[in-house]
């Protein structure tokens, strides 16, 4: 096996795949009604998040491959649920919004590094890793409610605005990063 496919062929990049491939299923889940699975899917999918991570730490198995492959897994099944969510009217628009154009401005910043130095490596921020926490437990919360019946409204809202709070202080840790990285190419 070639060595590229021998870095890719790791069980914490197996991980972020199925989770990767689930999404469309929970996402189908969801648009037809059916909380109970979607809500134990997402779960089970939120979980390999940290397991894949923690197998990759643990074992030395990263690679370049899954550190692009784990963070769009991620994306996916967050933006997913959360613009399903958001459309059901489950999540507020304006937060689904704004998750979403926090990591269209993180990609539109690593292409633009990408374009301008001809490289790229990827390097999750703690503040990032905050605000994932956050979008999957306001997620989970919305999805165990539906699922379960249980009104958790004050519950919601705090961490609609938790979310919020994290998405500016993440989306602002990575402009920092990215204007440093700049600045640095030109001095």
């Amino acid at each position: 096996m070639p060595e590229g496919m021998k870095e890719a062929a790791t069980l914490p990049n197996a991980i972020s795949l199925l989770r990767l491939l689930v999404v469309p299923l929970m996402l189908w889940l969801l648009l037809d009604g059916n909380y109970g699975p979607a809500f134990w899917l997402f779960l089970v999918a939120s979980v390999s998040d940290g397991v894949d991570g923690y197998i990759a730490k643990r074992f030395n198995s990263r690679s370049v491959v899954g550190s692009y492959l784990d963070p769009l897994a991620d994306k996916a099944l967050l933006m997913g649920v959360y613009v399903t969510l958001g459309l059901a009217g489950y999540l507020p628009m304006w937060l689904v919004v704004f998750t979403i154009f926090r990591d269209l401005m993180i990609v539109g910043g690593a292409a633009l590094f990408l374009g301008l130095t001809g490289r790229l490596e990827m390097q999750p921020l703690m503040s990032g890793k905050l605000n994932t926490l956050a979008q999957i437990l306001l997620a989970g919360v919305v999805l165990a409610g539906l699922s379960l019946g249980i009104p958790l409204a004050t519950a919601t809202t705090a961490l609609v605005y938790f979310v919020a709070a994290t998405v500016v202080f993440s989306g602002g840790c990575y402009l920092v990063v990215w204007s440093k990285r700049a600045a640095e190419l030109e001095g």
